[in-house]
Formats: C-alpha cells, sequence, structure tokens
C-alpha cells in the first residue's frame, strides 16, 4: 500500500501575481491535506468519495454542493494527474510496466476557500504514481505538470503558486519571470527557512467558498488586453513579495506587516472584494493584526503580535463564524 500526502497552502505575498508572470512567497499549512492510498489490483480503479456522489437529499443540497464543490468532485482531479503522468513518460521514454492499481483519495482541505484543495489531490497523486511506477520527476518539472493537470485538461485557472509550495513544502519564494517561463518551463524557487517567518494566523470561512477560476477569469482577460492599470497593480503586487524575500531574511516583521496589508489593497484596487469578505479582512486589522487573503478569497493570513491578539482574532473573527487557527508549516 502506496500512501502519499500533499498539504494546503497559503499565499503570504505575491497574490495572485504567479499566473502572470509575478513573484510569491507561499507557506504550506501541515494543519490541512489531500491523502493518496494506491494499491496494486486486476483493473485499474478509481474509488469516489462522498464528494462524488450523484445522490442527493433534495434540490437546495444539491444546489450547495455545486455551490462548495463545483460541479465535479475529485476523481477528474485524481484522472487528470494519471494523464499527464502517463504523457510525461511517453514523451520521456520511459516505459510502463503493466501493472493495474486502485486508487482512493481523502482530504481535510477546507474546498473553494483559497487553501489550494485542487492542486493538493493532484500533486499527492503524482507523488503516488511516481512511488508506484518507480519513476523520478525532477522536483523544478513537477509543479508545472500538476499545473498542466488541472489547466489542459479541466479548463481551470489556476498559477504555479500552489503546486510549487506543495512540491517543495515549508515557505518559498517563487520568481514567475516570463523569460524563466519561456525558457525552462518554470520559474526560480528559493526555500525560505520557516524559522525566519513571524507569528502567522489563518481564518477561514467555508461559507464564503466560491471556485477561485470564476474569481480571477475577468482579470486575465482585461491583462491580456494590456490594460495598463490591471499590469502595472500585477507588477505591484509581485514588488511586494520581491521586497518581502529581504525583509523575512531581515526578520523585519513591521515592514513584513505592512506589505502584507499591502498585497490586498493593491488587490482591491483591480478586483472586488466581497462584503463579507471585507469584513473578515477589516475584523482581523481593527485587532491589530495584519490580513490578506491567502489565495482567491475565503480565507485570510497575516501576522499577529502576541497571544492578546491572537485570542482577540479567535473572539471577533468567531462572530462572523470564521475559524481561527495557527498555522503548522514544519
Amino acid at each position: 500500500m502506496i500512501e502519499t500526502r500533499a498539504y494546503a497552502r497559503a499565499g503570504l505575498l505575491g497574490n495572485p501575481s504567479d499566473g502572470y508572470y509575478g513573484k510569491t512567497i507561499s507557506i504550506s499549512v501541515r494543519n490541512f491535506g489531500a491523502s493518496i492510498t494506491l494499491h496494486e489490483s486486476p483493473e485499474l480503479e478509481i474509488e469516489p468519495q462522498t464528494q462524488d456522489s450523484n445522490v442527493f437529499k433534495n434540490i437546495y443540497h444539491l444546489r450547495d454542493t455545486i455551490s462548495t464543490l463545483g460541479y465535479h468532485g475529485g476523481i477528474p482531479l485524481v484522472k487528470a494527474a494519471i494523464k499527464k503522468f502517463v504523457e510525461y513518460c511517453e514523451s520521456e521514454a520511459i516505459r510502463l510496466p503493466n501493472q493495474n492499481f486502485t486508487i482512493r483519495y481523502r482530504t481535510t482541505i477546507p474546498r473553494q476557500v483559497g487553501l489550494a484543495g485542487s492542486s493538493a489531490i493532484v500533486v499527492a497523486t503524482l507523488r503516488a504514481l511516481m512511488q508506484f511506477y518507480k519513476v523520478e520527476i525532477p522536483l523544478p518539472l513537477l509543479p508545472t505538470l500538476a499545473l498542466k493537470a488541472e489547466v489542459e485538461e479541466l479548463g481551470i485557472t489556476a498559477g504555479l503558486q500552489d503546486r510549487v509550495i506543495q512540491c517543495y513544502e515549508g515557505c518559498v519564494y517563487m520568481d514567475f519571470s516570463r523569460d524563466l517561463i519561456e525558457k525552462q518551463g518554470y520559474g526560480y524557487y528559493e526555500p525560505i527557512d520557516p524559522r525566519l517567518l513571524p507569528k502567522l494566523y489563518i481564518a477561514y470561512k467555508t461559507d464564503l467558498s466560491k471556485v477561485s477560476g470564476k474569481v480571477l477569469n475577468n482579470i486575465r482577460q482585461r491583462w491580456e488586453q494590456g490594460e495598463p492599470h490591471v499590469v502595472g497593480t500585477l507588477q505591484n503586487i509581485a514588488g511586494v513579495a520581491e521586497e518581502g524575500r529581504g525583509v523575512i531574511k531581515a526578520q523585519n516583521y513591521d515592514r513584513l506587516n505592512e506589505l502584507v496589508n499591502q498585497n490586498l489593497d493593491h488587490r482591491a484596487e483591480i478586483m472586488t472584494i466581497t462584503d463579507r469578505n471585507r469584513a473578515m479582512i477589516e475584523t482581523a486589522r481593527s485587532c491589530g493584526a495584519s490580513a490578506s487573503f491567502t489565495g482567491s478569497g475565503g480565507s485570510i493570513i497575516g501576522i499577529y503580535r502576541d497571544e492578546e491578539m491572537l485570542n482577540r482574532l479567535f473572539v471577533e473573527l468567531k462572530k462572523q463564524n470564521a475559524r481561527v487557527i495557527k498555522p503548522f508549516i514544519v
């Protein structure tokens, strides 16, 4: 029996510039993860989970399920990962043995709240396949392969950030400059010692869930059209991550606190922030903490000063049905 995992991720700085040749800093959040179990079997079988069911209590249950999980559960993600793995092996002239398997996924990552639950399933699946077939995919290439599974196979709007941090884990600075991506197919990925990070919190509301691709589609269209304000703002967001790289290493937490807030404020210039998402941000900031989105919305990340401030965050955000956690990174 092969068992693999990939953890949730939180974008600390640079969101959402990773899909636009930008720069980001992300952390892996080991509080939540997607796991894959795989064992040899006569036929290739993907075992469905509860979220893959087509049986519902009533039409409202169906509506709520689709609103949270989209029209598909995790099986399309597993299928897409298997297909891209096979295509990679064919392109590298790697002959796979005639072995079938049964594969099952589990996930504890809250869905569609900006913690990268979908990509975690893909990365964990690729890791299991590599182990089962004894195939080594170079680490810098693995995030790109995971991204292709979602973008090319499932039409999901996404960037490399989620897959990079889930493959590398810990804390990583990422540079997705166009020349790097076009030259080698991946960016520059630099691990940062997580022990240099300040006190971080994450807060999330599952009832704010929405499919991230739908959130970012309009921005991509405007960016591709070369709209100066959108292009310039995304460059500013990338600059926040670039500065943050040095700030973290210098442990200048006051400046890092400012950068986290700047990231969200820049984002608000080109993206609509819903009232309920805005309320989470403003509540956290009213407690004295910084706050920005971990991903496409539904969860926030920031820096808190001490346990007293953290307790205030717990109390005030709970009033909005938001759960606050301290991310376990290593």
